[in-house]
């Protein structure tokens, strides 16, 4: 297993949640239960309780045992408080070496450009510790905040998935993009 992350930004802690965080996590859905809801599946009224934060907390670090994802919650830099989620999700090895990015900030924290720097530190891991190739990132067409980070970061539009995903109760086409590693 890789080493997990704690990485740390001059605004960020990122870092794997623990049981303890559940309340927090708790806390971070509820308050942007609405902000979020456009660009998410629909969620069940389960996913707002304590006890789905504590049962996600404990699947993510199995799925982090087993090289299989990495649930990440970004906190503030004194950890009092969760700011956003960056997700590496189906990791693949082999000769794909490959994962797929999701990421979400509060609304609070919108517009001070914490996720681009949360994600360039996530990303140095990837690359790096974790060792991959390539990092996929998709977004919704008029997700025009996204596509603007996403390029930012150096991510290249691969296509188009019509249909891709049933986010806010329909399916969605969405962009994809990915970036590789620059040393390989």
């Amino acid at each position: 297993m890789t080493a997990l992350p704690i990485l740390r930004t001059p605004r960020c802690l990122i870092r794997l949640a623990v049981p303890a965080d559940a309340p927090q996590l708790l806390a971070y859905r509820l308050e942007n239960r609405e902000h979020l809801s456009p660009w998410e599946p629909m969620r069940e009224a389960s996913y707002y309780t304590l006890s789905e934060c504590s049962r996600i907390i404990a699947e993510a670090e199995a799925a982090a045992r087993a090289d299989r994802g990495y649930s990440l919650l970004l906190f503030n830099t004194d950890a009092v408080e969760i700011i956003g989620s960056i997700t590496l999700s189906n990791v693949a090895r082999g000769p794909f070496q490959a994962c797929i990015l999701g990421y979400g900030v509060g609304a609070r924290w919108q517009g001070f450009g914490l996720m681009k720097e949360a994600l360039e530190a996530t990303l140095a891991w990837a690359f790096g510790a974790l060792g991959l190739h390539r990092v996929m990132a998709n977004h919704l067409p008029d997700n025009e905040r996204s596509a603007r980070l996403l390029e930012r970061l150096g991510f290249e539009r691969e296509g188009y998935a019509r249909a891709y995903l049933k986010i806010a109760g329909s399916w969605r086409d969405h962009v994809l993009t990915a970036k590789i590693r620059s040393e390989d």
